[in-house]
């Protein structure tokens, strides 16, 4: 037998159990990662909790919890030549990633590059190929001014810095606490909330905008006459009368992910941990992540 974090019910962190499960056999095409750490994402939170996030991702009692890990390959299923039992891998997989073990196709797998940690490899899955995603889309050059909503996120810290990288004028939302870390990043920061529009009027025009952190962005990009073609949004539903380009992850271009994780080994992107939990305390680091104003990402270590 080994481990996995499960709910029964759908509620708060409280419902999340570790249990003992079997061991998972690959099959054809697949490999077991013995996985070492996993990267928390909002959606996770909001799966669990029920409702319509549930129901689009396919959550329901009885499921497992997380998406996004790293680790070292277990076991090879039939047919797999690519991976060899030992060697450091990240990716993800949704529903199941809070466990001791994981069996993903190996077309889905990414060699994790020597120089990066598991516990940052375990944070890329989701939230790098959103941030290239929402970043590439926008065509950014030197002209432009981006404002960037949620910017110290876990999505927002590598949107910031893929911006920054194109010669554009970067304006980031955050809290206070991370405004310094922001500057550090070369982006110029703002505070989020009430007046977020006459705070940015102060710093310039922006000509292009990726809200990654709600709708409050799309609002203020609107009233500056910024086009639907460069604002690209992630979660923004409900968001009266569009305006905006919606993406995600799956619309990263290919390598996206392989590239953000060779400039993170190399120290060309930073991604800051806000923190690390042990499995048996995920409901607690699920509760961190839910209370907002992380700075980067939570991980949960695991074995």
């Amino acid at each position: 037998m080994t481990r996995a974090v499960r709910y029964e019910e759908f509620g708060g962190p409280e419902v999340l159990q570790l249990v003992e499960v079997a061991v998972p056999q690959p099959g054809p095409g697949e490999v077991r990662v013995r996985v070492t750490a996993a990267g928390l994402n909002p959606v996770d939170f909001k799966i669990f909790h029920g409702g319509p996030v549930a129901e689009a991702f396919g959550g329901a009692p009885g499921s497992g919890v997380g998406n996004d890990f790293a680790g070292v390959v277990d076991d090879l299923g039939e047919g797999v030549t690519d991976f060899a039992v030992g060697v450091r891998v990240f990716g993800g997989k949704r529903h199941e990633a809070v466990a001791d073990f994981v069996l993903v196709p190996a077309s889905s797998l990414h060699r994790t590059p020597d120089g990066l940690s598991d516990q940052l490899a375990a944070s890329l899955d989701l939230a790098g190929r959103t941030a290239a995603a929402a970043i590439d889309q926008l065509k950014l050059s030197p002209e432009d001014t981006v404002l960037i909503g949620g910017a110290a996120g876990g999505v927002g810290v590598l949107a910031t810095q893929l911006a920054v990288a194109t010669g554009a004028t970067v304006i980031g939302t955050a809290s206070e606490r991370n405004h310094e870390f922001l500057r550090g990043l070369g982006a110029i920061p703002v505070t989020y909330g009430e007046g977020l529009a006459d705070r940015v009027a102060e710093i310039g025009t922006p000509t292009a905008a990726a809200d990654l952190n709600g709708a409050e962005v799309i609002t203020v990009a609107q009233g500056f006459g910024v086009p639907a073609e460069r604002i690209t949004a992630i979660a923004a539903h409900g968001h009266p009368g569009g305006g905006f380009t919606a993406t995600g992850g799956g619309d990263a271009a290919p390598g996206s992910l392989e590239r953000i994780a060779a400039a993170l080994a190399d120290g060309s992107l930073v991604l800051p941990l806000e923190a690390e939990f042990p499995v048996e305390q995920v409901a607690d680091a699920y509760r961190l992540l839910e209370e907002g104003h992380v700075r980067g990402k939570v991980v949960v270590t695991v074995g």
